[in-house]
């Protein structure tokens, strides 16, 4: 590239919160046409940091240079004015509204004081286009799959003549085939000139498409990373401070006690499809497949979360008599749900009083009444065990980094001391270090008996985790792989199988 001015300068960036210090004099620049990849621990500040070039929140000192202007982004629209646009994880579409609607929303085009629909479908065309995607305009955003979503909020993006995209976590949902058509985009934006901070814990995804690697640790830079240093182990060394070599330390537990026994199960995503397997007492059996397998609509219906059509689920050989989640809790069944925000916990609820959640009725005293002492005892012993980090235990959920709010999650159901855990991509937008500390519990609970069934689109994940692995495709199981006969090779080969 070019030696020029860089089209983004951040000097001495910092921002407080109360009792917190979210980021200290960071500095980072971003070149036109490159992938500037931003990686850290979460609560290490790389939100905080998106949301003031964003114009979300502004910062408490430091200076913002964009062409060599210094400027203060105090808005959204000022951002977008500079040509900066925030995809942020969770999509912002609103699902009623056509595509073409979506990506002029609030700025339509109008023709004798009207909205100009026709205008509106020639322009989104073109910017559809920009982004490979072939879709009709007129089609509602809810009708696209997510992956389609994404390359809409990108046309949008572009719409606003955005030159710098910041993009948080946007394979998290996404398949492998829609994983590579958005970095197919990623570069050719790259090659238009359009600049990229590119947000993932996926570090795969970073050693394929950055030019430089920014790392942030406790709000701190920790340094920088030029593409020809570009290493797993180095983005992981710089990103924790410390050596995750022994990353999986996974020991293989052998048993025949069965624990779970799943048989004819039918599931309404799939419902010509039976499925039959048992998990064992201190066993880690991972679920793979592709996206749209079939696997957390599985989770679900063993968990009673959704309809069951057929089958039964038997626990230490009692058959589960109903089909609700309060049925499922009863005989011993914990899941931890693939969104940890939407299913796993209510937000804008204490640490506390959804660590309790799931025991109320179990823990009451008398017919109605919380049980106070046990919830303060559960809250407490959970936030030890789990090394939850927060300021106290009624800290509002929503203010937890993603990865604590996972180890929340976990802690209310391991409350209850399940016999079977039910973990649907259990370390999801996590940080390395959140992502050893979930694992390293993983081996504790089986090493104690308890019988793990767990989901993962990480190959990685599931080889280093597991003692058995199911591999599913289109609703039904196409293979069952021993732990001697796990490989990449042999997973996408059932995976993708007809």
């Amino acid at each position: 590239m070019p030696d020029t001015i860089p089209i983004l300068q951040v000097r001495e960036l910092s921002k407080r919160f109360p009792g917190v210090r979210a980021l200290h004099e960071v500095d980072f620049h971003l070149k036109a046409g490159e992938v500037l990849a931003l990686i850290g621990e979460n609560g290490a500040g790389k939100s905080t940091l998106m949301k003031i070039l964003a114009g979300v929140q502004t910062q408490d000192k430091g200076v913002i240079l964009v062409d060599g202007e210094e400027v203060w982004i105090d808005s959204v629209n000022k951002a977008l004015g500079l040509g900066i646009s925030l995809i942020h994880q969770e999509l912002n579409l609103s699902g009623n509204l056509s595509v073409g609607a979506n990506i002029f929303l609030g700025r339509e085009p109008l023709k004798m004081g009207l909205i100009d629909e026709e205008e509106i479908f020639t322009q989104a065309r073109k910017y559809l286009e920009m982004v490979g995607l072939q879709v009709d305009p007129n089609v509602l955003a809810d009708d696209l799959p997510i992956g389609q979503q994404q390359l809409v909020e990108i046309a949008k993006a572009l719409s606003v003549d955005s030159r710098i995209l910041i993009m948080d976590e946007p394979t998290s949902s996404l398949s492998q085939g829609e994983v590579d058509r958005l970095f197919g985009v990623i570069n050719q934006l790259k090659e238009s000139g359009v600049s990229v901070i590119y947000i993932s814990h996926r570090l795969g995804e970073v050693k394929i498409l950055a030019d430089r690697v920014a790392v942030l640790r406790d709000g701190e830079n920790a340094g920088v990373i030029d593409r020809q240093e570009i290493t797993h182990d180095t983005m992981v060394q710089m990103m924790v401070g410390r050596d995750v070599s022994q990353y999986y330390s996974h020991t293989p537990h052998q048993t025949n006690d069965v624990v779970m026994d799943i048989e004819n199960l039918r599931t309404t995503a799939f419902p010509v499809h039976e499925l039959n397997f048992q998990v064992h007492r201190g066993e880690i059996l991972g679920v793979s497949g592709v996206v749209g397998a079939g696997r957390t609509e599985m989770l679900q219906a063993i968990f009673g979360s959704v309809t069951r059509l057929a089958g039964t689920v038997r626990i230490n050989g009692v058959e589960l008599s109903g089909q609700t989640p309060r049925d499922a809790i009863a005989a011993g069944i914990a899941l931890v749900p693939e969104d940890r925000k939407l299913h796993g916990l209510v937000v804008d609820m204490t640490v506390r009083h959804n660590m309790s959640l799931p025991g109320l009725r179990k823990n009451r005293v008398g017919k109605s009444f919380i049980n106070f002492a046990v919830e303060d005892s559960v809250t407490t012993d959970m936030i030890a065990r789990l090394g939850i980090k927060t300021p106290n235990e009624d800290q509002v959920s929503r203010y937890l980094s993603g990865g604590n709010q996972q180890k929340v999650v976990l802690g209310k159901w391991l409350s209850l001391k399940p016999n079977v855990l039910l973990l649907d991509e259990p370390t999801r937008g996590i940080d390395v270090g959140a992502k050893q500390e979930i694992y390293q519990l993983m081996e504790e609970l089986a090493a104690n008996g308890m019988a793990i069934l767990f989901v993962s689109s990480e190959l990685e994940e599931i080889l280093g985790m597991s003692d058995r692995v199911l591999v599913m495709h289109e609703g039904r199981i196409s293979g069952e792989l021993a732990r001697e006969e796990l490989s990449e090779e042999a997973i996408m080969h059932l995976a993708t199988s007809t």
